[in-house]
């Protein structure tokens, strides 16, 4: 199967996602999850160890500053289901500004990271990558504080993990996952809006919502 950019947005707009068995596998297939992923905006999770880390890893936040990068990061594994055709697409997606990216660097170094697609105020969550301990966890924290200040109504992550689950995931039935997906892309939300992210900011706007 070989997708358009229009293709694959369509796609995200009734529910599916594609994937690849592997990165040299050239062929791509759709994903409807009977249970789904996702990220209550009011939920996440901070443990005092992780607000501790925000404050003083030392790390800096940026938007769309290496999407490139951050996907190659998500790639950077033994088994992973992003093959050229998906990189390609990503990139297509990022440069007309339905795909967006937040990066944690150390220094001048990219040290972690997600990336995802945005229809709407629907924030697709594709994946992450951690070249630090905990960077993957701050990039969260830092992505769920923008997703709520600029006004977006879901963050999907697909799949439920451990790793997702101990920061405030959960998984919902597909139906009521359509409805949910149906409400947020008809609503509007900026995800690159400048904002002012200082972790303490972050870490006491998400402990008020959560």
């Amino acid at each position: 199967m070989s997708l358009s950019p229009e293709l694959l947005l369509h796609g995200y707009s009734i529910g599916i996602f594609p994937m690849a068995e592997h990165r040299h596998d050239p062929e791509l297939f759709w994903v409807d999850p009977k249970v789904r992923g996702i990220f209550p905006l009011d939920g996440f999770h901070i443990s005092r160890s992780l607000a501790r880390r925000i404050r003083n890893c030392g790390f800096d936040v940026t938007i769309d500053q290496d999407f490139a990068g951050v996907v190659d990061g998500c790639a950077d594994r033994a088994d992973t289901w992003i093959n050229d055709e998906l990189r390609g697409l990503y990139q297509h997606l990022h440069r007309s500004g339905h795909a967006h990216s937040l990066e944690v660097w150390e220094g001048t170094s990219l040290v972690g990271g997600v990336y995802g697609v945005v229809l709407g105020a629907a924030f697709f969550g594709e994946s992450m990558f951690s070249r630090r301990t905990d960077a993957s966890k701050v990039a969260l924290a830092y992505l769920v504080d923008r997703l709520q200040q600029t006004r977006f109504q879901l963050f999907d992550t697909q799949f439920l993990t451990a790793h997702l689950a101990s920061l405030g995931a959960i998984e919902i039935q597909r139906s009521r996952y359509r409805s949910f997906l149906e409400e947020a892309i008809n609503a509007g939300a900026d995800f690159t809006a400048p904002l002012s992210q200082s972790a303490d900011g972050v870490i006491q706007r998400i402990t008020q919502t959560s």
